[in-house]
C-alpha cells in the first residue's frame, strides 16, 4: 500500500504486521474511538501476504461444524464438545462484526470475501462411524449445532459430495455430517478491505516495507519503537502508548526483544504446509463443499485432511491437504535462521521438553517431508478415488509457528491454537500461535482490548459500542436462544450466505 504520509513522533497504538489481526484490532478500536491515533507497519511490500493470504490458509470459517479434532472422545466413550462450542461462539462474533460493517456501508459486497459452502465431517470404518454419530447427537444439544445432519446412506452422501462418492464401493462403512450454514472465507480480501476502510474512512494508513527492529521502554509510560525503512534503509524512531505485535510467525522473535517478564519461557515450533491444487475446471465444478476427515495418528491437529472448495481471485478452486513440511523459517518470507535465533536461555527447558515429549510428531513430519507427488496423490485418492495425477499441482501454503510454553512437569508443552501474551498493564500485547486464528480474530480482539484498555473497556460508552458491533460479545447463547437464532439469521442475510439452491452458483 502506498501512502504519502510520514511517520510521526507519537501514536496511541502501533500495530506490527499487516495481517487480519492488526486490521481487526485497528478497525474495532477506530469504530469505538475515532480519535485514537494508530500506525500500522508491515515489512513486506503489501498487506495480507503471509498467513492471511488466501492460498496460505484453508479459508474455512472455523465454526467447529466439520473439524473433528475439536470434539475428542473421552476415555469413557463420551464426546467432549466444549472446544467446539467455544470456537463456534467465537466465529459467530466474527460474522456479527462483519455484518455490522456491511449494514453501516463500510463493506459494499460481502461476496468478495465470504460464500456459503456446506461443511462436512466424513469418516470411514465402523468405530469412526459410531464416533461420528455420537458426536452429532452431543453437538445437536447446543442451539448452534441444531441444523447438523448425519447420514450413512450412500445416495444421500452422493448428493452432498458426488466427487468423493464416485466409484466408491457400497460395502464401505462410511458416514458423514453436513452443516449447511458453513462458510468459505477469503481472509486476504477481508484484510485488504479492512485496511482500505481504515485508510479512507479513518485516516489510518499502512506503511509497508517498514520493519520493526526493537521495542524499548521510555522514561515515561510509553514505548520507543525502532523502525527500519527497508527501501531507503532509514532508521526511524517513534513513541506509542500501546503496541500490538500481530506479525504471525514474526511475533515471537520481536516479543523476545521486549523487556517484559511475561515473555519468558515461550518458544516456537515452525510447521510449513503444502496443498494439492486442482487444475481441471471440470473436476473443480463437481465439488461444492468442505469435507474434513480424521488426522493420522501422531499428526498435529491442524493437519486434518480435507477436500475444500475455495473462492480465490473471483474463481472457484479446489484444494486437498494440508501436507506438513518443516522449515526453520518463522515466516514464508522469513530467514532460515529464525528458529535458531529464537532459542534463548529462558526457553531452552521448554524447547527441550517439547522435543522429548513429541517424538511421534517429529516422526510424522519426517515422513511428510519425504513424500513425493505419487505419495500425495495416494492420500488424495482416499477421498477422490479416480483422481488423476496430471489434474493436481503442488502449492506451498503458509508458515505456522506453534506455541511452546513452560511447563512444571514436562519442561515445555506444545500448544495448538492462539494465545495473547501481554504485559501486566496491557500496554504491550502479542498474538502467538496459529489456527483457528483468522476465523476468531474478532473475539481475540475483544479480549485484547480489555487487557490493553481495562478502564475504558468497562465504561458504559465502550460496552455500548461492543454491543452495537457484536451483539453477543458478552451474552450466553443458551440463555438467549431465540435472540441468538434471530441474529444468526440476520447475519446470514446481511452477508448473503444463505445456502444457494442447487440450480444456483455462488457469485
Amino acid at each position: 500500500m502506498i501512502t504519502s504520509k510520514k511517520i510521526e513522533k507519537h501514536y496511541d497504538l502501533i500495530c506490527v504486521g499487516g495481517g487480519i489481526m492488526s486490521a481487526t484490532l485497528a478497525l474495532m478500536l477506530k469504530l469505538i474511538d475515532k480519535n485514537q491515533k494508530i500506525l500500522i507497519l508491515e515489512r513486506l511490500d503489501n498487506v495480507a501476504l503471509e498467513s492471511s493470504a488466501a492460498w496460505n490458509n484453508a479459508g474455512t470459517g472455523h465454526s467447529a461444524f466439520c473439524e473433528l479434532n475439536y470434539t475428542p472422545e473421552n476415555e469413557d466413550g463420551s464426546i467432549n464438545v466444549s472446544k467446539a462450542i467455544k470456537v463456534c461462539e467465537q466465529f459467530e462474533k466474527s460474522k456479527q462484526f462483519w455484518s455490522f460493517l456491511v449494514k453501516n456501508d463500510l463493506i459494499d459486497n460481502p461476496k468478495e470475501f465470504i460464500h456459503a459452502v456446506p461443511h462436512h465431517s466424513w469418516v470411514k470404518g465402523e468405530n469412526n462411524v459410531a464416533f461420528l454419530k455420537k458426536r452429532v447427537e452431543e453437538m445437536k444439544k447446543h442451539p448452534m449445532f441444531q441444523g447438523m445432519q448425519f447420514s450413512d446412506d450412500f445416495n444421500e452422501m452422493e448428493k452432498w459430495f458426488p466427487l468423493i462418492m464416485n466409484n466408491r464401493n457400497t460395502s464401505e462403512k462410511i458416514a458423514a455430517t453436513r452443516m449447511e450454514l458453513g462458510t468459505e472465507v477469503n481472509y486476504g480480501v477481508l484484510t485488504r478491505t479492512f485496511f482500505k476502510i481504515l485508510e479512507e474512512k479513518f485516516d489510518t494508513p499502512v506503511f509497508t516495507e517498514h520493519e520493526v527492529e526493537d521495542v524499548d521502554p521510555t522514561k515515561g509510560e510509553d514505548w520507543l519503537i525502532k523502525i527500519k525503512n527497508l527501501k531507503t534503509k532509514e532508521k526511524i524512531h517513534c513513541d506509542s502508548e500501546h503496541v500490538f505485535i500481530g506479525a504471525g510467525g514474526g511475533a515471537l522473535p520481536l516479543l523476545q526483544k521486549v523487556e517484559i517478564d511475561e515473555k519468558d519461557g515461550y518458544g516456537g515450533f515452525p510447521v510449513s504446509g503444502e496443498w494439492l491444487i486442482c487444475n481441471n475446471r471440470e473436476v473443480i465444478e463437481k465439488h461444492q463443499a468442505k469435507v474434513y476427515g480424521k488426522a493420522e495418528v501422531g499428526a498435529p491437529p491442524m493437519s486434518m485432511p480435507h477436500l475444500d472448495t475455495r473462492y480465490i481471485d473471483g474463481k472457484q478452486e479446489l484444494l486437498f491437504g494440508p501436507f506438513a513440511g518443516f522449515s526453520t523459517k518463522f515466516l514464508k518470507e522469513g530467514s532460515f535462521l529464525d528458529l535458531f535465533k529464537s532459542i534463548k536461555w529462558d526457553n531452552i527447558p521448554s524447547m527441550w521438553g517439547v522435543f522429548w515429549h513429541n517424538i511421534p510428531l517429529t516422526k510424522y513430519l519426517i515422513e511428510q517431508v519425504r513424500m513425493g507427488h505419487g505419495d500425495r496423490m495416494k492420500e488424495l485418492r482416499k477421498f477422490v478415488k479416480d483422481a488423476k495425477s496430471e489434474d493436481w499441482d503442488l502449492k506451498v501454503a503458509g508458515q505456522r509457528v506453534q506455541i511452546i510454553k513452560r511447563d512444571e512437569e514436562e519442561g515445555g508443552t506444545l500448544e495448538f491454537g492462539t494465545e495473547v501474551v501481554h504485559s501486566k498493564d496491557g500496554k504491550i500485547t502479542a498474538l502467538l500461535g496459529a489456527s483457528p486464528g483468522a476465523s476468531v480474530a474478532v473475539d481475540i480482539m475483544i479480549d485484547l482490548l480489555h487487557f490493553a484498555y481495562p478502564e475504558k473497556a468497562k465504561s458504559e460508552v465502550w460496552q455500548q459500542k461492543f454491543s452495537e458491533m457484536i451483539p453477543f460479545w458478552n451474552k450466553e447463547i443458551e440463555k438467549n436462544v431465540e435472540e441468538f437464532k434471530n441474529i444468526r439469521m440476520k447475519c446470514s442475510e446481511t452477508l448473503q450466505i444463505n445456502l444457494p439452491k442447487k440450480t444456483d452458483k455462488p457469485a
